[in-house]
């Protein structure tokens, strides 16, 4: 059993949460309590949510649901939030806000207006009606502004009764109601939206700044930075990058504009987007499984589509700048080579609910569009919403978990403001990281837990503190904590996503740091086997005879390198539970449906904290090959004859010098290609997909030459090489990897026999050294063995002499070699001595020295006479 692991009583724990909700505001808490709130919501006043059939509730009606008393669905029927929330933002959509509900009013201002006419539902009845008026929005949200229906008669009215029904529900102490919008951009039907928050609703403007107005992130943000001038300070949460086709992170150019990203493009992202929604009613934006092919838990919630696109068009959506970790990854990148990161972002979670409610369970599901999928045969039908939406992808939502001192709108906000959130999948389960470079092991033994970890470190959503001076060889630690929900699935695990950069490539790796039960983690992979499922197919039920109600671990990075920038952010897994589909085909009796899962572990994403080397640390990193110190040797770039000669019919090895891991290519004539013997350990980049590591099959793919490139798609986005030749050398600058020419084309290799060579590469995997450590290391090593065999063959010397030779040269390499270790490697390195030593003294080729002075060799001078 994991020794960090504690259960509690789900009876312990309720009463726990009892007694937590009695705390009144007064009294704040300095170590801040866990509130959580919807921050995605709309109402009837929404245009689409109109359209939708949720014609009976707004505003007034959300707050009240949120606050646990019972409002009507769309459809008629009773519904009621089965725990109370602490905070909520209703971010009705503010293009043309509650212009639909008026033009459908009779006798109201807007249905007399010429413009709004073609936004009357003539027959409610008729499905062909609604999606023409729902057409005829979509078409309305892609042009220009109707000045008739954005008259400020209209939107300000509109918008001020907002502000007053959120005055009215705001209660200090016991709910928080914020002034909130959505911004609704959706350029060629991707999804750039963003929630607008307010900290204050008696300093809002007289009318929101719209889509309407510009559909460029970057004057929403100057808008944002004038409302800030004036006093009212506010963030913006984008949403749905998992349906923006790429568009919702750019790395190069600002694709609503043109405009190159530059420092102030990401000073301003930053300063105004705190947050990301990681999951919502329409799929999680954490990750892909083609950006996380080593990741077994990123098939989850996966949607997919173009919003707004019919089915029958083939235009699929891109992944590279559509998911949140890539984001974070590109985002150190870019740090590393430009100097700015506009991804510096917390997490948090929503609904996206056109119901003026959300269930935030699977087992009291009752759709999120209105009439659409409000039965349960409508949702099994797989009904597609304006022709576009599987209602079967769709989810329950998610929920914004927020460490704040007191349920006010100030003391929340500011939580948000500073990335200290967390987004759940629906279940409300705790989570705290907190990273800093001194923790004990056992300070999660102490009471006091809370107040050292902030005392000592920083919680989620903040950079690092400064290495320690003279910290070589040290690493960060984190403190993770995470709580179950008492009403749901026990928990599983807790990971911690880790990523890092190096030379224009970035890398993750997800480590389990805290697991139920007596699981042991694989020996190779260091992964904790899947929990068992408890799930019963035929009754949609489950138990919690599996997983443990709180998971707790003091985590300390293994392969940190100091030279690297990187990210850590904490994911907490649920034991299996029934999903949706599961429990309400047993519950109706209709078959479930086979296209999407009966089953899943709901979860918790920690906002990241960042670690940023220092200039000094910088130094230590691995120069790399840029294009422009290549093309200042004198390589020149392959034209695109010369591509072809090279690569058109031909295979060959290449190394990804960043890494040292090696692979062959076989590139057909008819555009095929085939990559071969990748390791089964081999740290792959981003965005190389899912590339089978079995060196029988190989993974297939195309390709095809552009001009003087060689392109090659992955998941939609086609990356590109560009060749350069130096003497008889030939290397590769991947598109993606910032300037450098991280490839080169190698002579096939050979099984080494050179003894040396054979003992660096026992000590590199006894010692489990990462590549950065090998690029030192390992050099180090080979020159110490290159002196230690000379010294071995000298006739000259005599065996007291070699002895005392052999003992200033393994103190010598010690002292070099063990500040570049980790603690579990420095203790590895003690165990590997006696097995290194003989195959040391095969290399020095003295086998014939006596048992007594083989105590006394090179790398064991503790032992030395």
């Amino acid at each position: 059993m994991n020794p960090l692991t504690t259960k509690y009583s789900v009876l312990a724990l309720l009463a726990t949460s009892l007694a937590s909700a009695l705390v009144v505001a007064a009294e704040k808490n300095p170590e801040r309590n866990a509130y959580f709130g919807e921050t995605h919501l709309h109402t009837s006043w929404s245009v689409d949510a109109w359209i939708f059939g949720n014609r009976i509730t707004g505003p007034a009606d959300a707050y009240k649901y949120a606050r646990g008393e019972t409002i009507k669905h769309p459809m008629g029927f009773d519904i009621r939030i089965d725990t109370p929330l602490d905070f909520m933002g209703v971010t009705d959509h503010s293009e043309y806000v509650g212009v639909t509900k008026q033009a459908n009013t009779p006798g109201s201002y807007v249905s007399t207006l010429p413009a709004a006419q073609p936004l009357i539902i003539k027959d409610p009845n008729s499905q062909a009606d609604t999606n023409r008026v729902f057409s005829y929005l979509l078409k309305l949200a892609g042009s220009a502004p109707v000045a008739a229906l954005v008259d400020p008669k209209v939107t300000s009215t509109v918008w001020k009764e907002n502000v007053k029904l959120a005055d009215e529900a705001n209660e200090p102490g016991k709910f928080t109601a914020f002034c909130a919008y959505e911004w609704t951009s959706m350029p060629n039907q991707r999804n750039l939206h963003r929630n607008v928050f307010f900290r204050d609703c008696a300093k809002v403007p007289d009318y929101p700044f719209s889509a309407l107005d510009s559909k460029a992130p970057t004057e929403l943000w100057k808008w944002m930075d004038t409302q800030r001038k004036s006093g009212n300070e506010v963030l913006a949460i984008s949403h749905n990058a998992n349906v923006s086709d790429g568009w919702m992170y750019p790395t190069d150019v600002d694709q609503t504009t043109g405009r190159p990203i530059d420092a102030a493009w990401a000073e301003s992202r930053m300063r105004n987007e705190r947050l990301i929604e990681i999951k919502q009613g329409k799929g999680q934006s954490e990750t892909h499984p083609l950006l996380s092919p080593n990741d077994e838990f990123a098939n989850y919630e996966m949607y997919q589509t173009i919003l707004g696109l019919p089915a029958d068009v083939g235009r699929i959506d891109r992944i590279h700048g559509s998911f949140a970790r890539q984001a974070l990854k590109d985002g150190i990148a870019m740090q590393d080579q430009r100097g700015y990161n506009p991804y510096r972002f917390g997490m948090a979670g929503g609904s996206d609910s056109h119901n003026s409610a959300s269930a935030y369970r699977h087992d009291n599901f009752f759709g999120m569009h209105g009439e659409t999928d409000g039965t349960v045969e409508r949702r099994f039908a797989g009904f597609l919403i304006g022709g576009t939406m599987d209602v079967r992808l769709e989810n329950p939502g998610g929920l914004t978990g927020v460490w704040a001192e007191e349920n006010t709108r100030s003391s929340i906000w500011d939580g948000m403001y500073r990335k200290e959130t967390f987004g759940v999948s629906g279940p409300r389960m705790k989570v705290r990281l907190f990273g800093g470079w001194t923790y004990d092991k056992d300070i999660l033994d102490a009471s006091d837990w809370v107040k050292k970890s902030y005392a000592a470190g920083v919680p989620m959503g903040a950079d690092l503190p400064s290495m320690p001076t003279g910290g070589k060889g040290t690493a960060p630690a984190f403190v993770v904590w995470a709580v179950k929900d008492p009403s749901s699935g026990n928990l599983d695990r807790i990971q911690i996503i880790k990523g890092w950069t190096q030379n224009g490539q970035s890398f993750e790796k997800v480590y389990d740091v805290a697991w139920s039960g007596d699981r042991k983690p694989d020996k190779w992979s260091g992964k904790v086997p899947a929990i068992r499922s408890t799930v019963d197919m035929e009754e949609a039920t489950y138990t919690n005879d599996v997983g443990a109600t709180e998971l707790k671990t003091v985590w300390t990075d293994p392969e940190f390198d100091a030279s690297q920038h990187a990210f850590y952010y904490a994911r907490v897994l649920e034991i299996p539970t029934p999903r949706w589909t599961l429990i309400q085909a047993v519950q109706s009796g209709l078959a479930p449906p086979n296209t999407v899962p009966l089953t899943g572990q709901e979860r918790a994403w920690s906002s990241p904290i960042w670690y940023t080397p220092s200039a000094e640390a910088r130094k230590q990193a691995p120069a790399g090959m840029t294009v422009a110190a290549l093309q200042t040797k004198g390589a020149k770039a392959l034209d695109e004859a010369q591509l072809k000669e090279l690569i058109v019919g031909k295979a060959f090895w290449m190394r990804n010098n960043v890494t040292g891991d090696q692979f062959s290519q076989n590139f057909t004539t008819e555009g095929n290609a085939i990559l071969f013997r990748v390791g089964a350990n081999a740290n792959m980049p981003s965005a190389f997909g899912n590339v089978d590591r079995d060196g029988y099959q190989g993974t297939n793919y195309t390709y095809r030459i552009e001009g003087n490139e060689l392109v090659i798609p992955v998941a939609q986005e086609p990356y590109s090489y560009r060749f350069y030749q130096q003497g008889d050398s030939y290397y590769a600058a991947r598109s993606n990897e910032f300037g450098y020419a991280n490839y080169e084309i190698i002579p096939a290799p050979q099984v080494a026999t050179n003894p040396l060579t054979a003992v660096s590469n026992l000590f590199s995997i006894e010692l489990g050294l990462t590549q950065a450590q090998k690029q030192q290391i390992v050099p180090m090593l080979e020159q110490e063995l290159k002196q230690l065999s000379a010294v071995g063959k000298d006739a000259r010397l005599s065996g007291e002499q070699k002895l005392e030779a052999l003992r200033k040269m393994g103190v010598s390499f010690e002292a070099k070699v063990s500040p570049l270790l980790n603690e579990a490697q420095q203790q590895k390195f003690q165990a590997v001595r006696e097995h290194l030593r003989e195959r040391l003294l095969e290399a020095a080729g003295e086998k014939a020295l006596k048992a007594a002075e083989l105590k006394a060799m090179a790398l064991f001078p503790d032992v030395h006479n």
